[in-house]
């Protein structure tokens, strides 16, 4: 039967999130199981009068060639990745049937499948940075996603829907809504020179001076909910315990603890000393994943549960995350990196944070009375 809600998205996308317009160069990509996403996305964009190019994925092929590809064939730039790359406008579904796939893959040949598009992102970053690239990300319901999220398809599809207010008679009202509030404590960030975060197992200092806060309400991930920037790459000292699991090509990090220095990881551990050789493999991917690219705070109170899904998971609101490796231009990062891993913790217990020296955020809520 067809959802309607799935109509409902692709026209948000496209005339919300992306602004496409006529003459724009559209590209559309998603796992063979988002079909069904990249035809409605592509209809609505076509509609809009995009020059319309779409990409269909498949993960069983990637875990194909990592086991019996050459190392020339392996280190291959994204053919997909750098086309829309270049685009005016890129719109992804991430939704798989099996999260697992690519889990046993020999982790040095995924290293290098990931540093030979370097490139590739590069221009990806340099271009949203700019606003040449309006992209969007969102996700596609599919079995795989809500078994990992411990849900059926159809509890998982009322998740998804309902996390990106498209259950609501007017969702662009919602996002709008919940761009102005954001903005405002975006504006007031951009003041702040040093935050300190503190809760369970966790004490951080780091610098976020003359880097800009960067208000997420629908335009790039969707859904979306967050504030963030890129801290300053030297200034990061301290530690943190991660209470949710970190989650890298099918495989889970749990409680993983990171020792800062002067920006730089020294330390990295999690719960399982059987993972952690796996877990310094992707910290290790170059001499930026060993760097800080993001910090934010998760605002979608509307994303009530952990779903093994960073979409979702990094949305929720009560959590902040920090993201190993990539820092965002736009906000004035400058770590480079092949990798954007985010790790979430929750701070809704105990955590605590402080700008300048002053509590502003305390069990997960800003402390809105700041604001005047």
């Amino acid at each position: 039967m067809k959802d309607n809600r799935l109509e409902k998205l692709a026209e948000v996308l496209v005339k919300y999130s992306t602004k496409v317009k006529p003459g724009d160069n559209v590209c559309v990509s998603g796992e063979d199981c988002a079909i069904p996403f990249i035809k409605a996305v592509a209809k609505q964009a076509i509609l809009a009068g995009g020059n319309v190019k779409w990409f269909v994925d498949m993960t069983d092929m990637d875990e194909f060639l990592l086991k019996n590809g050459t190392k020339e064939q392996i280190e291959q730039p994204n053919y997909r990745f750098g086309e829309c790359a270049r685009a005016d406008v890129w719109i992804s579904a991430w939704g798989t049937d099996n999260v697992s796939t690519l889990s046993s893959a020999d982790g040095e040949k995924l290293k290098n499948r990931r540093l030979a598009n370097a490139e590739n992102r590069k221009i990806y970053n340099d271009r949203s940075a700019s606003g040449e690239l309006r992209w969007c990300g969102t996700q596609f319901p599919t079995n795989g996603d809500a078994q990992y999220g411990g849900m059926s398809l159809d509890e998982y599809e009322d998740f998804v829907y309902k996390a990106g207010f498209i259950d609501k008679d007017d969702p662009v009202a919602e996002w709008l809504k919940m761009a102005e509030y954001q903005q405002k404590w975006a504006d007031w960030l951009n003041n702040v020179k040093q935050l300190e975060i503190t809760s369970k197992d966790t004490h951080l200092t780091l610098s976020v001076e003359g880097r800009k806060w960067i208000n997420c309400c629908g335009n790039e991930n969707f859904p979306d909910g967050e504030i963030f920037t890129s801290p300053v790459e030297d200034s990061i000292n301290g530690y943190i315990t991660y209470s949710y699991p970190a989650l890298m090509n099918g495989n889970e990090f749990h409680h993983v603890r990171l020792e800062f220095e002067n920006g730089r990881i020294m330390k990295a551990a999690c719960d399982d000393e059987a993972m952690n050789e796996k877990l310094l493999t992707y910290i290790d991917t170059d001499e930026g994943s060993r760097h800080i690219g993001e910090v934010a705070f998760g605002t979608n109170y509307g994303i009530t549960r952990f779903s093994r899904n960073i979409l979702f998971d990094e949305k929720i609101g009560g959590t902040m995350h920090m993201a190993l490796g990539a820092g965002f231009p736009e906000a004035g990062g400058k770590n480079d990196s092949a990798i954007h891993w985010d790790m979430i913790n929750d701070m809704t217990e105990c955590g605590e944070v402080k700008a300048d020296g002053r509590v502003i955020y305390k069990n997960g809520h800003f402390l809105d009375e700041l604001l005047g």
